[in-house]
């Protein structure tokens, strides 16, 4: 098996799956990686598969020469470190490709040497952290996506590992790793995968004298990723994986964003010979493309371009969809909608009225004339009867669409070439993958020689030319024939299936997974002496390492119930006092805004926290404690009860 490389001319396209079905059409859709949840210990709680359709995922996607990363990236208790161990051990049997780890104990256990990756979670957002990680054995790492430009660049120049950046989907307001808001509320760890989603309610802002700035607003609830007009600025930067947020998102959706993203790589590669896909093979889609179409918030390119001021979603976390049109007439059973789209039964539609969103199905969908429909809708929603008409309406579900994207939507094949040629009684085919992988086949039997020549030679090309009910694509096929024989269409055809049997399983065998990357010597020094709860560390095997690199003080991560007080339950980027124009340095002499800077607070359902703001960091922090019923709950994961098998 090969050693740790880095191909740093490779553009990697990674894709989210909630299960294996999700995860084969990522790849059929033009995925050169897909990161799936095991059984457990991923960061998301209920998007976890078995390791037996792992390893059946493993073998579809090493077909394309894809990757499969597990993610293992919560952190965990003391009592779970066996039963992790065990299951890393299941995954490098099963032929995965690397995982995606948070837990720095996991480096001090006795584990194979799979791959492994920084998760985000890890939150990496200065050269030298990322040097250490990448200096004690992370092949790939996970940069925060609050990053700009000119940081991926200056970590990039440090590091000999591979760069990951999220470049779509939901954003968490938090640096992630920094978010303890639902463990303190609920009981539930976003560090251990089960995140409450605090950060998507409505709340209340007021300043330090109680005046209201924003009422019953989704002030920490982004809009979503959207980094497609970034792509070429991010590769000069250093990224060369390119990641996809959705572990939780449908089929549709990942069918939609991978294809629409491995369309806006292909045509990167196609303009420049600097850089190589990934994978192997030709990615066909049978669909147009459209971020639009499903699931979004609104979109955004987040700081990757500096601060912007509108990054949030504050008027609600769901999804509106396009508007199509606009309502015409309301009756107590019908809404009629001026619309140049196509409007169909099944159809969602919604309209938002004073920041709230109402929606309505289209049960049945009667065309009027060329751009008038009336909808039969499963109910009226009660404010549209009120409101003065005409009124805008939108589409977050559109039928047809979300119909076709279910069936047949691509094709993935992967080129390879055959030359033909006699041997002694008979023929010899050689195919060539598109990786260069060879296999040889002879036919050999007292073939006659053909009577008409021209017909065989044309029959035995057409014959071993069917290939397209494979994974491959005839690239080439050169014959070299001084003696054309009679050879039956049955022996060409099961002479093709043999031969391109044996090119997969030749190409299969030449595939080997990465290695870990070996940890530099002398050991690295861990950029801080001090960790405090932020670095979540939770359990001896991380306190360990931590030790061992260089760390004199380790405190125990926030979900050793250690930490009683105030303290900052969210470290963010994001800042209201930005967003509502009360920022010192946006505001320099306006008159209302203040140059010192005093806290704010957050009101939920008649409970407050506590904003301040660090504006040197230009960070503002969430306060706020844990409740005390959580603190008389077992800690996350003590729970794990593992027996030794004898």
């Amino acid at each position: 098996m090969p050693s740790y490389h880095n191909a740093k001319n490779e553009l990697e396209l990674l894709s989210p799956a909630k299960n294996i079905e999700i995860a084969q059409q990522a790849i059929l859709h033009g995925a050169d990686a897909v990161y799936i949840g095991g059984p457990s210990f991923g960061a998301r709680h209920n998007a976890g598969n078995s390791v037996s359709d792992i390893a059946q995922l493993v073998e579809f996607a090493h077909r394309y020469y894809a990757k499969v990363f597990v993610t293992l990236n919560t952190i965990l208790h003391d009592n779970e470190l066996e039963p992790a161990r065990q299951l890393i051990w299941q995954f490098y049997d099963a032929g995965v490709d690397a995982l995606i780890v948070q837990d720095m104990g996991i480096l001090n256990m006795d584990i194979p040497p799979i791959d492994l990756h920084a998760s985000t979670q890890m939150d990496i957002r200065t050269p030298e952290k990322a040097k250490f990680l990448s200096d004690v054995g992370f092949s790939q790492i996970v940069l925060a996506r609050e990053l700009n430009l000119t940081q991926i660049y200056e970590i990039n120049k440090k590091i000999d590992s591979k760069i990951e950046f999220f470049i779509h989907g939901a954003l968490c307001v938090a640096f992630s790793g920094q978010c303890y808001i639902s463990h303190a509320q609920t009981g539930r760890s976003a560090n251990r995968g089960d995140c409450s989603q605090a950060c998507r309610l409505p709340f209340t802002l007021k300043d330090d004298q109680g005046r209201i700035v924003a009422y019953e607003k989704h002030l920490l609830s982004m809009k979503d990723n959207n980094q497609s007009d970034n792509l070429m600025e991010l590769i000069q930067a250093g990224v060369r994986s390119f990641k996809i947020e959705g572990r939780y998102k449908d089929l549709s959706y990942v069918k939609n964003i991978t294809a629409f993203y491995r369309q806006k790589l292909d045509n990167i590669l196609a303009k420049s010979s600097n850089f190589l896909p990934a994978s192997s093979g030709r990615t066909e889609h049978f669909f147009t493309p459209d971020p639009n179409r499903t699931f979004h918030r609104g979109s955004t390119d987040y700081f990757i371009n500096g601060r912007k001021p509108d990054i949030g979603a504050f008027n609600s976390p769901k999804f509106i969809g396009l508007q199509v049109g606009e309502i015409t007439k309301v009756t107590s059973k019908t809404i009629d909608i001026r619309s140049e789209k196509i409007l169909t039964n099944g159809d969602g539609l919604n309209v938002l009225i004073k920041r709230e969103i109402f929606g309505f199905r289209a049960d049945k969908v009667e065309k009027l004339s060329a751009n008038q429909y009336r909808i039969y809708p499963n109910e009226i929603p009660k404010p549209l009867f009120s409101v003065k008409l005409p009124y805008m309406v939108n589409r977050n579900l559109d039928h047809m669409w979300q119909q076709n994207l279910l069936k047949e939507t691509s094709n993935r094949r992967i080129g390879v070439s055959f030359e033909l040629h006699n041997i002694e009684g008979g023929i010899e085919l050689i195919a060539k993958s598109e990786e260069g992988i060879c296999v040889e086949l002879a036919l050999k039997d007292e073939f006659d020689l053909a009577e008409q020549p021209d017909k065989f030679v044309k029959n035995i090309r057409d014959n071993l030319s069917k290939i397209g009910q494979t994974i491959y694509h005839l690239i080439e096929f050169k014959m070299n024939l001084s003696k054309i024989y009679f050879i039956p269409s049955s022996r060409l055809n099961q002479f093709r299936r043999e031969i391109i049997d044996n090119l997969t399983a030749a190409r299969l065998a030449n595939y080997h997974c990465k290695t870990r990357k070996p940890e530099l010597k002398p050991t690295p020094i861990y950029p801080e002496t001090h960790l405090s709860y932020l670095a979540n560390v939770y359990n001896h095997k991380a306190k360990e390492f931590y030790a061992q690199h260089g760390v004199k003080l380790i405190e125990s991560a926030y979900e050793a119930h250690e930490i009683k007080d105030d303290v900052p339950l969210m470290i963010t980027k994001h800042c209201l006092r930005f967003a509502f124009n009360l920022c010192p340095k946006q505001a320099k002499g306006i008159q209302g805004v203040k140059n010192k800077v005093t806290p704010m607070k957050l009101i939920q359902n008649n409970e407050e926290l506590l904003l301040k703001f660090n504006c040197k960091a230009c960070e503002m922090q969430v306060w706020g404690k844990i409740k005390s019923h959580i603190l008389k709950k077992p800690l996350p994961g003590s729970d794990v009860i593992f027996m030794t098998k004898n």
